[in-house]
């Protein structure tokens, strides 16, 4: 069974409307199953929207980790299982030959 971590890895801001809006969050998505790990990174970027503000010193990873949409996290966990089950069970490739005539 897979392990799924998702981890923000930078923050991007503009100071409109608030100094300090988060615009873009870069974050990777990292699963472990025994010992197979495999991770992809991803970005979401965000608007304007109602509702309190952060400042963004006070913003913690949970805050910004529940931002992201879940479509975008359980795309890249699906990414990340699939790197997983290639290294568990690799998959089968063509190898060339030598041709029977050439030797």
């Amino acid at each position: 069974m897979t392990t799924f971590t998702t981890t923000i890895n930078s923050m991007y801001t503009i100071d409109t409307p608030e100094p300090g809006f988060v615009c873009n969050v870069l974050w990777t998505v990292t699963g472990v199953d025994g010992t197979y790990t495999a991770e992809i990174g991803g970005n979401s970027q965000f608007t304007v929207q109602d509702g309190a503000f952060t400042p963004y010193t006070s913003l913690t990873q949970a805050q910004v980790l529940a931002w992201i949409p879940e479509s975008q996290i359980t795309s890249a966990q699906q990414c990340v299982q699939g790197q997983i089950d290639s290294m568990i069970t690799p998959p089968v490739s063509p190898a060339a030959q030598p041709l029977p005539w050439s030797a």
